[in-house]
């Protein structure tokens, strides 16, 4: 078992995130100690792993409790899980072309750049009339 300080270094949170997680309610079966203290076991860090992650992704608070919801349901909602993290895939993939454009667009440019610098072309702007 573990308290919430020893969840937050295990798993590489805040405490005030871990507090705000648990809550919201979006970390079930938590048990309590004869102190009345919060203690977690492998499964809750594993979840709130899943937490972590369902968060990078984008997936919003709400979503997140409802796909906790979802799984307290077990095997019968896996369809709609998967459907919420299809969701999910979509935006990332989305966010990750708009990311791979950017990168492109700077690589594209410090190469220009270089060349600029080592004499093989001549600066041009684009913005207005250089002399």
């Amino acid at each position: 078992m573990y308290t919430m300080k020893q969840v937050c270094d295990e798993v590489g949170i805040s405490y005030e995130t871990l507090r705000f997680y648990y809550n919201e309610g979006l970390i079930p079966n938590v048990q309590r100690d004869k102190n009345n203290y919060r203690m977690f076991d492998e499964k809750n860090i594993a979840w709130i792993r899943s937490l972590q992650c369902l968060r990078k992704c984008g997936m919003s608070i709400q979503t997140m409790k409802e796909y906790l919801e979802l799984s307290m349901q077990g095997a019968k909602s896996v369809a709609k899980r998967k459907e919420l993290l299809g969701i999910q895939k979509e935006i990332l993939e989305v966010k990750m072309r708009d990311i791979q454009e950017s990168l492109d667009f700077v690589n594209n440019k410090q190469a220009y750049f270089d060349s600029v610098l080592s004499g093989e072309v001549e600066y041009i702007s684009k913005i207005f009339n250089v002399e």
